[in-house]
C-alpha cells in the first residue's frame, strides 16, 4: 500500500499554508476590532465591492451561507451594515457598510496592506514573483473545471 506523505502533499501544504497566513492577519483585525474572520471578509467584502446579497458575499469569500449570515447579524449589530431589501423580491437583501463600517473598512486598508508587503518582503524578488505567478495558474485552472 502507498503512504500519502501529507508535508510533501501540495493541496495540504496550501490549506496549511493559507490557514497560517489567515490566522496572522486574524491577529491584526481581531486586536484593532475584535472582528472575527468571516466577519473581516464580509467587511472588507463590502467594503471593496458596495453593495452585494449574502449570496454574492458567500460566492466571493468562499463561506458557507451560515457564517455569512452570522457574520452579517453581527456587523449589523455593530451598526456597520445596512440591510435593504430587493424591490423584486423579497427573500434577497442588499447589504452595504454605514458611514461606521467604512470607516472601519478604510482603517483596516492600509493595515491589510502592511501586512502583505511585510509578507512579500520575506521572499528574495524571484520568489515573490513566481509565488504570484504560480497561484495566479493554479487559480485559473481551477476556474476552468
Amino acid at each position: 500500500m502507498d503512504i500519502l506523505e501529507l508535508e510533501s502533499f501540495l493541496p495540504y501544504r496550501l490549506y496549511r499554508l493559507a490557514d497560517a497566513v489567515s490566522r496572522e492577519f486574524s491577529k491584526v483585525y481581531k486586536d484593532r476590532h475584535g472582528l472575527t474572520r468571516p466577519e473581516w471578509r464580509t467587511l472588507s467584502g463590502l467594503g471593496q465591492r458596495g453593495t452585494m446579497t449574502a449570496t454574492e458575499l458567500g460566492e466571493q469569500s468562499a463561506m458557507h451561507k451560515t457564517k455569512v449570515s452570522r457574520a452579517v447579524a453581527e456587523l449589523e449589530r455593530r451598526r456597520w451594515l445596512v440591510r435593504t431589501p430587493d424591490e423584486n423580491d423579497r427573500r434577497v437583501e442588499h447589504l452595504t457598510l454605514t458611514n461606521a463600517g467604512l470607516a472601519a473598512y478604510r482603517e483596516m486598508v492600509p493595515l491589510a496592506q502592511s501586512f502583505e508587503r511585510e509578507l512579500l518582503a520575506k521572499l528574495g524578488v524571484d520568489e515573490r514573483a513566481a509565488i504570484v505567478r504560480g497561484v495566479a495558474a493554479l487559480e485559473r485552472t481551477l476556474e476552468e473545471k
